[in-house]
């Protein structure tokens, strides 16, 4: 909830309710004018950053010593302080403890599978990690039309919680004596139409580069978190050695989608994605069950 704003802050004022997003939009740049990216050219991801970008000053100290802001939103504190462009206001009927989990998780694998896979109706979609972005991604996949989605994770127990999210068929790597990109080909007639990858580890990456059809006409999507740096090598006849500057590639729905609209109808649907509720002092064991692969 909106505190107080800054001098010229026009978008949000105090008392408004809104959800924070790590990729803000500056709304005036290229990429927030196009529909084909939302890599900010003012606020997009910058893990190094650690300022405000006015005037390169944190807004957090201890000691006299300045702590610094978290990939733009430093959202684990009682109180926060981002740029305008990093807020999305929402309806202020919709609970708080609820629609909190559209500012990255669903967003991230619903604007991959949505606004950048674009799977067309009767396609086949293969989802690699089935956390709460790869659910997202394929229920994106299933508002899309997709006709068969294939989950593939090594948790299987996540297998029976991803057919409410529209998955089809399941792959565990480890029941196969084969890479996993041949299963999917195997499956799948040379290969799926769609593939949307929600793990951020490099060699599921390059399985679901490798998984998708040869005729070309097949779409890959990253949307998870790699380490910095890292490099991927494609098979000599696909793709050279290339590195990704950011280090990784989140697709988000814009900012102005789902979250201007927030309301009952759409809480009610995102309150699926949540299996576990704790008090903020209790985070670690949040990130004890998430690292573990059983909270979303």
């Amino acid at each position: 909830i909106i505190e107080s704003v800054g001098e010229g802050v026009t978008d949000v004022a105090p008392g408004n309710h809104v959800l924070p997003v790590f990729t803000g939009e500056c709304k005036e740049c290229p990429h927030c004018k196009s529909a084909e990216s939302n890599m900010c050219d003012l606020l997009r991801i910058n893990t190094d950053r650690g300022v405000m970008i006015g005037d390169g000053k944190s807004r957090f100290s201890i000691n006299g010593k300045p702590i610094y802001h978290f990939v733009g939103t430093s959202t684990f504190s009682e109180y926060t302080v981002m740029h305008v462009g990093c807020v999305a206001k929402i309806n202020p009927e919709a609970p708080l403890d609820k629609v909190c989990v559209l500012s990255c998780g669903i967003s991230t694998g619903l604007g991959a599978s949505i606004n950048v896979a674009k799977p067309p109706k009767g396609s086949t979609v293969a989802i690699f990690g089935l956390g709460a972005v790869g659910l997202a991604a394929a229920e994106g996949a299933r508002i899309a039309g997709a006709s068969r989605i294939i989950g593939v994770d090594l948790n299987p127990s996540r297998f029976e919680e991803a057919k409410k999210f529209g998955c089809t068929e399941f792959v565990n790597p480890k029941d196969h004596n084969k890479p996993v990109q041949e299963v999917l080909a195997d499956m799948t007639n040379g290969g799926v139409d769609r593939s949307v990858e929600c793990t951020g580890n490099i060699n599921a990456m390059i399985q679901a580069f490798e998984c998708v059809h040869d005729v070309g006409l097949g779409c890959r999507c990253a949307g998870g978190c790699a380490t910095q740096g890292c490099r991927v090598q494609d098979s000599p006849n696909e793709l050279p050695e290339r590195e990704d500057p950011e280090g990784n590639l989140l697709w988000q729905l814009q900012a102005t989608h789902w979250p201007a609209q927030c309301g009952g109808a759409v809480y009610e649907e995102v309150e699926k994605f949540i299996t576990h509720s704790v008090p903020f002092s209790e985070i670690n064991k949040a990130f004890d069950l998430m690292a573990k692969g059983g909270g979303h």
